[in-house]
């Protein structure tokens, strides 16, 4: 699958190049269908590209389409604009099947790479529209975006005002208070440790490598971590009361001093 990300990558820095020459050579922009046309050609010059799903194929150079979209309309906005740059392998790591491709009987099914053992962490519910394949700190991630139909919750008249804090992470009006879990905190030993390991690393060799990883494996723990509490006390503040209030917070402000380590660790 890591040469499926690499081919694409490429696709995306050579259509990349072709519109910044057709404009500074032609004045004149290249859209994704002319694009897209010429991918027949590419994949009769080069096998590797042959290899990939014409959809995943398709989905690279939307990309680079959806990146102009959104460099023009800052433009036209009066925003810094950002050109759009190259992917380096640092920076791209997916690849998307937009409609089909795929199956999931038990195991993933993808088409021109195989069957492959999957673990489903939670059901899949609604109707799939997009597979994404994604790379991140060595590990394979299957991500779903399905259409679920629409269950509003019963009428509910309790009311919920919700004060936001450090000391605790929340107090509700009732009384109750629900406790700061301090993710990043409790692992300040670990990442200490593994950021040091880094630092006396050489950068860009193998165990530098191999270090930088440790770190972001830690880092992507405690994300995974704060999410889960996130989501599962909102769930069940959202089933309890009918009108929730919470105080207009100016939490960039809050995260650009002396607490910011701590507002981010309470996300």
């Amino acid at each position: 699958m890591l040469r499926r990300v690499v081919v694409c990558r490429e696709l995306y820095n050579a259509a990349l190049q072709e519109r910044r020459d057709a404009w500074s050579s032609h004045r004149r922009g290249i859209g994704y269908l002319a694009q897209a046309n010429q991918l027949r050609e590419i994949k009769a010059a080069r096998p590797d590209v042959g290899a990939v799903h014409s959809q995943v194929l398709q989905d690279a150079l939307r990309r680079i389409d959806k990146t102009f979209k959104s460099f023009f309309l800052r433009c036209q906005r009066g925003q810094v604009p950002g050109f759009p740059r190259f992917r380096s392998q640092n920076r791209y790591h997916s690849f998307t099947y937009p409609q089909a491709g795929y199956q999931l009987n038990g195991r993933l099914s993808l088409s021109k790479i195989g069957d492959l053992k999957i673990k489903l962490h939670r059901p899949i519910m609604g109707v799939i529209k997009t597979l994404t394949i994604k790379r991140e700190n060595g590990q394979w991630y299957a991500c779903f975006s399905v259409v679920v139909p629409l269950q509003p919750l019963p009428p509910n008249d309790w009311a919920v005002g919700i004060d936001v804090g450090l000391s605790w992470f929340a107090v509700l009006s009732d009384g109750t208070e629900i406790e700061n879990p301090r993710l990043l905190a409790k692992q300040q030993k670990r990442l200490r440790r593994a950021q040091r390991r880094a630092a006396r690393r050489k950068k860009f060799s193998r165990r530098w490598k191999k270090a930088v990883r440790m770190v972001a494996k830690i880092h992507r723990r405690v994300f995974n971590q704060r999410n889960d509490f996130h989501h599962k006390l909102s769930r069940e503040i959202v089933n309890h009361y009918g009108l929730i209030a919470v105080e207009n917070l100016n939490v960039a402000g809050l995260a650009r001093g002396m607490l910011s380590r701590s507002v981010h660790d309470a996300g």
